[in-house]
């Protein structure tokens, strides 16, 4: 099993088909389609559950997380769904369960001082970085269920009839929370570019 540190990039992304493939060979105990499959499927893995909970930390803990329910009930995959689909809805009931998980516990420090720590900690002069901040920010916005078909459907690119699987819900209703969040992104978009042309002038 791949270690995870935050997302793998690869170069082109296996079909679909492929990727079935491998888990299904993966069943049956061969160890060099278990790499592959959770190679192929690492890094949509780990920008679902980065999208979701909104931390990089958590992000390499839930993709491990996943990576282990996965390879216990693998035995028990059929094929009746892409690999990539069954993965990212062990992937989000990983993150259902630590939200679940993280109610019960005490916060440890004040908000502001999380906060400020993440403010001190971001790197200054990346060139694109204030650009990726800004979408991951807008997206972390959005209420949990249009985040979720967003990620899905617009950045891991997963088919409407897909992301509908994973979510647990009809096809329309995927459709409508996309359409939604891209709706809210849109207005949260020119509400900043407004904020920005009035400080300027």
């Amino acid at each position: 099993m791949p270690v995870t540190h935050g997302p793998r990039e690869t170069a082109t992304a296996p079909p679909d088909a492929t990727v079935t493939g491998w888990a299904l060979a993966a069943r049956g105990g061969d160890p060099e389609a278990v790499d592959r499959f959770f190679r192929a499927v690492h890094h949509d893995v780990w920008r679902f559950v980065a999208h979701l909970s909104s931390d990089a930390q958590s992000a390499d803990d839930l993709t491990q997380e996943t990576f282990l329910r996965a390879l216990v009930g693998l035995r028990r995959f059929e094929g009746r769904s892409s690999a990539r689909t069954w993965v990212l809805s062990i992937a989000r009931r990983a993150v259902v369960d630590s939200y679940r998980r993280s109610a019960t516990l005490p916060r440890l420090s004040p908000a502001d001082d999380w906060q400020s720590a993440a403010e001190r900690a971001q790197p200054r002069n990346v060139p694109g970085f204030d650009d990726g901040v800004a979408l991951s920010a807008l997206v972390a916005t959005l209420p949990d269920e249009r985040r979720e078909a967003f990620v899905l459907t617009q950045l891991l690119g997963l088919p409407y009839a897909e992301a509908a699987l994973v979510s647990r819900c009809p096809v329309g209703t995927v459709r409508s929370r996309v359409s939604r969040a891209r709706t809210s992104l849109l207005q949260d978009l020119h509400a900043a570019e407004h904020l920005g042309s009035s400080a300027d002038g």
